[in-house]
């Protein structure tokens, strides 16, 4: 039996993660929302860490910086007007920084992003946020689709348990792990190397 290997290896494609330099971030829902209550994430501080030391190296770099928001209903998850929906501290954009808001998984469905990241001229992206296997993943896959080369730190991703619809749970770091691995196949070049982007 041969060793398996992604679409991406078997077309010899690029596997190298994206240079900052080059690239423009994605900060994908890191709000407050996932920090407590009925959708918490596990190790949401640990994402939330990485994700400012690649804002840190966006900003040295120049890099364009993108941070994204779901905006819900007023009153429910992700309600922009209430301390739950708004960004993290830890990752508060700059006035220089754009802030997009979504209503759907997919950050360019609806939004202006696509428009944006056409002005920055670069065609690498580098993403993180919650959750890996719904905005993340979601905004990798159309990303593809637009032509962009997509790559994400597994590091600065955190996704929750969920249910397996037999009565059990899926835990959140399986979750996490196949996701990524999901997205490596054809989608994303997946790092987890603490030393990528500096």
């Amino acid at each position: 039996m041969t060793e398996p290997k992604t679409l991406l290896q078997l077309s010899g494609a690029n596997l190298a993660p994206a240079r900052m330099s080059n690239s423009s971030l994605i900060l994908i829902d890191f709000q407050n929302e996932y920090l407590t209550g009925p959708i918490a994430v596990d190790n949401a501080q640990r994402a939330i860490a990485r994700a400012a030391h690649l804002l840190s190296l966006a900003r040295q770099s120049g890099a364009p910086v993108f941070h994204i928001a779901h905006k819900g209903r007023p009153g429910g998850l992700f309600d922009r007007a209430a301390e739950r929906g708004q960004i993290v501290p830890n990752l508060l954009p700059q006035a220089d920084e754009a802030v997009v808001e979504k209503g759907l998984p997919n950050a360019f469905a609806g939004t202006e992003l696509e428009d944006l990241l056409a002005r920055t001229g670069r065609e690498d992206l580098i993403l993180a946020g919650f959750m890996t296997h719904m905005c993340v993943s979601a905004t990798a896959r159309a990303a593809l689709d637009l032509g962009y080369r997509v790559t994400i730190d597994g590091m600065a991703c955190a996704t929750r348990d969920l249910p397996d619809g037999c009565g059990g749970r899926v835990a959140a770091q399986i979750i996490h792990d196949v996701s990524l691995v999901a997205l490596s196949d054809r989608f994303a070049i997946i790092t987890r190397d603490p030393t990528a982007f500096a």
